[in-house]
């Protein structure tokens, strides 16, 4: 834009000249050719300095020239020698004895050497070995040992009591010092302690009911009970502390079963510890 501007301004300057000059020509000139009329053509020829024209644009950078040739390496100067070691001054005086510090608390020294162990001492003389002793009398515990299993051999008639006693015929153990009554059907207590008990009793098919309680003393400890027109084994099991003269025995209350060859009936009992004597 500003080369547009500069360019109309210099045209129009030009074209002002031109018109001015052409005023000066075309006014009147004298006829000799030698006098004044040569002087004023010479004048009006010539005319006043145009204004520059408008500087052009920079040209493209020219390609680079080639590298120059490396020059030639200087001479390395010799090193020189090295100086002798120059004789050792003499030792200068002592200085003065400073004064002496305050007193400081150390750090713990090492810990010294073992010492040689001493002298064990005298050990004493080991005594004679006394004789071994006569085996002692081993207690008769006879009289602690307790059990018994009784069975019944037929089929008793229908009771109608609870407090019926159940009877038994036979023994199948009965430790001597054992007291039982098969009559009876009871135990009867002679080492006091702690016992166990248990029972088992076969109901009819086609009976009633059938209950069956394992008494202590006239105590009913347990119970079982059979329902009416049903078949199956009744039995329990307890654990009874006993003391000196006291019973255990079965009642029945309905029909058990029983045979023979087959005993579906039974009751034991054994000891399983006597009391303790302080």
């Amino acid at each position: 834009m500003k080369i547009c501007v500069a360019t109309i301004l210099s045209t129009a300057l030009i074209l002002g000249n031109s018109f001015k000059l052409r005023a000066s020509v075309t006014g009147p000139v004298p006829s000799d050719g030698d006098g004044s009329a040569s002087q004023v053509c010479q004048q009006c020829c010539q005319g006043p300095s145009a204004i520059p024209g408008i500087p052009g644009l920079p040209g493209p950078v020219g390609p680079m020239g080639p590298y120059g040739q490396p020059g030639s390496k200087g001479d390395a100067g010799q090193q020189g020698e090295i100086g002798h070691i120059g004789p050792m001054g003499e030792r200068g005086a002592p200085g003065n004895t400073g004064s002496k510090g305050d007193d400081g608390i150390g750090l713990p020294g090492k810990i010294g050497p073992r010492g040689i162990p001493g002298i064990v001492g005298r050990i004493g003389e080991t005594g004679v070995k006394g004789q071994k002793g006569e085996p002692g009398e081993t207690p008769d515990d006879s009289n602690q040992r307790v059990a018994f299993t009784v069975v019944r051999t037929s089929s008793p008639d229908d009771s109608t009591s609870h407090d019926t006693h159940l009877p038994f015929q036979q023994t199948e153990t009965l430790l001597p010092g054992t007291s039982f009554d098969l009559e009876t059907g009871t135990f009867t207590c002679s080492v006091p302690g702690t016992y166990v008990f248990t029972f088992s009793v076969l109901k009819y098919t086609n009976s009633g009911y059938l209950h069956i309680h394992l008494v202590k003393n006239d105590y009913k400890v347990i119970t079982t009970h059979g329902a009416s027109n049903q078949r199956g084994q009744l039995s329990g099991s307890a654990v009874l502390v006993l003391q000196l003269g006291d019973t255990v025995y079965v009642t029945m209350h309905g029909r058990a079963f029983s045979s023979p060859t087959s005993h579906y009936t039974s009751f034991s009992g054994f000891l399983l510890y006597p009391e303790s004597i302080n």
